[in-house]
């Protein structure tokens, strides 16, 4: 049987896109930096978030029942980074480095993000340390193309398509 090191060790070679998923409403404003992310559906639209059960904002998605999905570009690691509790920045005041706006349901979407998916939280599945947050899509902003951000091989990586 594999142990959690040699786990973590193969997922850094599974290469994935870089989101900031938030969340604001009565309990309160919240972001985390997420790979975890996936398409579920496009009948309905539905993604699957996945948030560490530790983690303070697990109580403030559950609470709110929306969800806003950033998907990042090449550039926002810095952001990436905050929201990843790798500055040493908490809470709300994530916020304060970067322009948001709010979205009809009231989720933060990022300014510049290639694509914000805001969603009601439709189901929440426990499984072993995290929270599986299922969230129809109800409004989608497409931002600029060019190129994303990715996280591979223990690193930030630029993803470069047809548009950028």
């Amino acid at each position: 049987m594999s142990d959690a090191a040699e786990y973590r060790q193969a997922m850094s070679r599974v290469g994935g896109a870089v989101h900031i998923v938030t969340t604001d409403g009565p309990a309160g404003r919240a972001g985390f930096t997420a790979t975890a992310v996936a398409s579920v559906s496009d009948s309905p639209p539905t993604l699957l978030v996945c948030l560490n059960r530790a983690s303070a904002a697990n109580a403030v998605f559950k609470a709110n029942g929306v969800l806003c999905v950033n998907t990042l570009a090449a550039g926002q690691q810095d952001l990436a980074g905050i929201f990843g509790g790798l500055a040493g920045v908490h809470g709300a005041a994530r916020f304060a480095r970067s322009a948001w706006t709010p979205l009809p349901d009231g989720t933060p979407a990022l300014a510049g993000a290639l694509a914000a998916f805001e969603c009601r939280l439709a189901e929440v599945h426990e499984v072993a340390t995290h929270s599986l947050l299922v969230g129809a899509v109800r409004h989608i902003v497409l931002g600029p193309m060019g190129p994303g951000l990715a996280w591979f091989d223990h690193a930030w990586q630029r993803l470069v398509g047809s548009g950028g």
